[in-house]
């Protein structure tokens, strides 16, 4: 309903804003990373924002950029997981963190977040990756003009960037402005997300 919204900060606080848009100030629900990013009280800023509806809430939540979107999305898709669980998750773990975590069956960093044990963590990675196989399953077979062979690195972030949600066709035309051969798995999720972002 809300893909983002625009206008004069009013109030700041450590869970959630309040922007002022035309008189109605919308009270928006933020990881407390995602505020920190934001400008100071007066300040025209912009907020990506999933409208959240349950029979007892009815409740705004707002990201500093597309990836914290997508990574609250999905984690909404994960059984058990619920809306204040995940921007939790978001307040101590980045994107591309997050998405190497799943990609990799990494349990351990998922457990360092507040309030996420082994089981929660298990079922993060295993509903994300399986949701990734579908999709690839459901993509037509397509040749990576980027060469992968003999760098696995690029290969992981590939498949980290589809977690994410984006295609290995938007993947292909953002690495093709990165010096893919010369860095490491992190680096290269990251300056992925950078160029994705501008799209």
């Amino acid at each position: 309903m809300f893909a983002y919204i625009k206008g004069i900060l009013e109030i700041k606080q450590d869970t959630f804003v309040v922007i002022d848009v035309q008189g109605i100030g919308y009270k928006i629900f933020m990881p407390t990373k995602s505020i920190e990013k934001l400008g100071e009280i007066g300040e025209t800023i912009k907020v990506h924002t999933h409208y959240y509806v349950r029979e007892d809430n009815i409740s705004l939540y707002g990201f500093a950029s597309d990836e914290e979107l997508r990574m609250f999305e999905l984690l909404l898709s994960v059984s058990g997981v619920g809306a204040k669980s995940a921007v939790s998750m978001l307040s101590e773990i980045s994107p591309s963190k997050f998405a190497l975590a799943v990609i990799s069956d990494d349990v351990v960093s998922l457990t360092k977040i507040s309030g996420v044990g082994k089981k929660t963590a298990a079922r993060i990675i295993l509903e994300l990756k399986d949701k990734l196989k579908t999709e690839q399953a459901l993509e037509e077979p397509e040749e990576m003009s980027i060469q992968t062979k003999d760098n696995d690195n690029i290969e992981e972030a590939i498949s980290a960037l589809q977690v994410l949600g984006y295609t290995k066709r938007e993947i292909e035309k953002a690495f093709e402005k990165i010096d893919v051969q010369n860095l490491g798995l992190e680096e290269l999720i990251k300056m992925g997300l950078k160029y994705l972002g501008k799209n």
